[in-house]
């Protein structure tokens, strides 16, 4: 029996290397995976394989989620990955907005790809994700 495996990738690391090849790499995927015991299994067994660190990938963004438009990246008929689009990562990436890691660069990125001008129009977009309380004041900052 063939198990259609769905996993929505909410790694906005993961999305700006495989879907805009902004960068090479990343540490991790944080995705949405269904049935998640399988997944989980196959995910160990390829962290052995490749020596990778077991939660390579992991589901624990799933707290932070919320509603916005995804496409298919990748349609198998056994595997479906699904990416945001370009604005819900820009929000993602900002409400994190970590400047020690990558995204500046990334933020940059995105600004660049939807041809934003202004600081207003990047708080337009997360506010359409987002509440403004939950924006950190380092956020507002960065």
């Amino acid at each position: 029996m063939l198990i259609q495996q769905v996993i929505e990738t909410r790694n906005i690391s993961a999305v700006m290397c495989l879907v805009y090849d902004a960068r090479p790499s990343t540490k991790d995927v944080d995705a949405i995976f269904q049935p998640s015991e399988i997944i989980r299994e196959a995910a160990k067994e390829i962290a052995n394989e490749y020596e990778l660190v077991n939660d390579w990938l992991n589901d624990g963004v799933k707290g932070f989620l919320v509603e916005h438009p995804r496409k298919a990246f990748l349609n198998l008929s056994h595997l479906v990955v699904m990416v945001a689009d370009p604005e819900y990562m820009l929000a993602m990436k900002s409400l994190s907005a970590r400047i020690d890691g990558t995204d500046s660069k990334d933020i940059e990125f995105l600004i660049n790809k939807l041809k934003i001008t202004t600081v207003d129009e990047v708080f337009k977009i997360i506010d359409k994700y987002y509440p403004r309380r939950i924006v950190k004041p380092a956020t507002q900052f960065f």
